[in-house]
């Protein structure tokens, strides 16, 4: 009899964080204040989302937004703990609270909503599942019957083999435990193609030593990977916080505030989204159980999210992606927040 390991590893994750004490309202809100600091899960290294530098400090898109909730919440974009965890091991650090915010390119799905019990207050960055190869593959056709490697706890594995038989062909996942060494397992020959999300691709082929540079990511998308903040589903106050402070970045690049003009256009005060901001800060921040002029500190610690985004990953960054459906959706993009009345 064939065992559906995947089903298995899901109920016992379910039995396992089924006897984990239970959160009260603002409990997670709560400890991060009175602790004085953020710890949010990272990846373990993905230009462009989370990576230190030679001086050990970390860089990128997830990093800055977790800077952005601690401006927000605690006064301070440095009082945060950046915590590196593999794919397969995020969810166990947010569940057993290791974790207050998980920001490790991880995709809302039904299943780690409903049976994990995890909140996804919103989307922070839209990707597809791709293929990175060696240029002499031109279409996914060209892997039919091919090894591919695939990074453990992730949902590319599923999707792929989903993928594959829907189009009559036979595949071999190779999961691996990273993703770079996932990548350092294509660039050695050991598999085909490495199947993973496009932007993750990107920042492996950035780093691929010099001769292994002759691969490319084709265009091919067998899935779509909305990357969300992750939170631990027992305190919905901890979520609107996350939600709100994503929410104000993408208002701010709508209304044309930029960090760098953020005091002149609070002199002012004839931004419509500053202006309201302030007419209701009070209400707004005792409503979400945190000090007043938390959205400015959000902005001043990360800038607005089209800032964000070509700073780290952008036409600013050595990834260089193309924003596409992460322009705002006045741009063509599917980034919109709600209002704030």
């Amino acid at each position: 009899m064939k065992i559906d390991w995947t089903v298995c590893c899901a109920a016992l994750l379910v039995l396992a964080f089924a006897v984990l004490p239970q959160v009260e309202a603002a409990e997670v809100l709560n400890g991060v204040k009175a602790r004085g600091q953020l710890r949010c899960g990272v990846s373990e290294g993905i230009p462009g989302f989370s990576e230190q530098d030679a001086d050990g400090r970390w860089h990128g898109f997830d990093v800055d937004f977790c800077r952005a909730v601690a401006a927000a919440v605690l006064g301070d974009p440095d009082k945060v703990d950046l915590v590196p965890l593999l794919a397969s091991t995020r969810f166990p650090a947010l569940q057993t609270r290791r974790i207050d915010l998980l920001l490790n390119n991880t995709t809302w799905t039904l299943t780690r909503e409903a049976v994990l019990k995890v909140q996804f207050p919103g989307i922070l960055f839209y990707d597809g599942q791709g293929f990175l190869v060696p240029a002499k593959i031109a279409t996914l056709a060209d892997l039919d019957g091919a090894t591919i490697c695939v990074e453990r706890g992730t949902t590319h594995q599923r999707s792929l083999e989903a993928y594959f038989e829907t189009k009559g062909w036979s595949v071999k996942p190779l999961v691996i435990d990273s993703a770079p060494e996932a990548a350092k397992a294509l660039f050695a020959g050991r598999c085909r193609a490495y199947t993973s999300d496009a932007s993750l691709l990107a920042a492996m082929h950035l780093r691929a030593p010099k001769d292994a540079q002759d691969f490319v990511i084709l265009p091919e998308r067998i899935s779509r990977e909305p990357f969300s903040p992750a939170v631990w589903g027992g305190d919905p106050e901890w979520a609107t916080v996350i939600r709100w402070v994503l929410n104000i970045l993408i208002l701010a690049e709508e209304y044309g505030v930029t960090r760098g003009d953020l005091d002149a256009v609070i002199a002012e005060n004839r931004n419509p989204l500053v202006r309201r901001t302030a007419e209701e800060a009070n209400i707004i921040a005792r409503s979400l159980g945190i000090e007043t002029g938390w959205g400015i500190r959000a902005l001043r610690a990360a800038g607005n999210y089209g800032e964000m985004y070509e700073r780290n990953v952008g036409r600013d960054s050595p990834l260089k992606i193309e924003r596409g459906i992460n322009r705002l959706w006045t741009q063509g993009g599917l980034h919109y927040a709600p209002p704030l009345d």
